[in-house]
């Protein structure tokens, strides 16, 4: 079974808003068997130039985790400090197997 990656692009309006999500996020990833793979890190462009600031990629162990961890309470709890603080784009991508 493939694993799951959840990939977020992310610009951040109001960067103390946008830590009530950021700093509650781990916990409850790790809870779903998730662990960061990128985040915070450095972009350097190689083609185009992105259009955000902020790359997060996140590996789960399946798609059930990952599903579990989106739809979580506790994460959808934290959705609107990351709404309302930045412009973002999530997605899964399924990993090769």
């Amino acid at each position: 079974m493939p694993k799951t990656y959840l990939v977020a692009q992310v610009r951040i309006h109001n960067p103390e808003g946008y830590e009530a999500y950021r700093s509650r996020t781990r916990e409850i990833i790790e809870r779903f068997g998730g662990r960061f793979l990128v985040r915070d890190g450095t972009l350097r462009p190689l083609e185009g130039q992105p259009g955000f600031e902020r790359l997060v990629i996140i590996e789960f162990p399946n798609q059930a985790s990952a599903d579990n961890f989106y739809r979580s309470p506790e994460y959808q709890e934290l959705i609107p400090h990351r709404t309302s603080n930045s412009e973002s784009m999530l997605l899964f991508a399924e990993g090769v197997d």
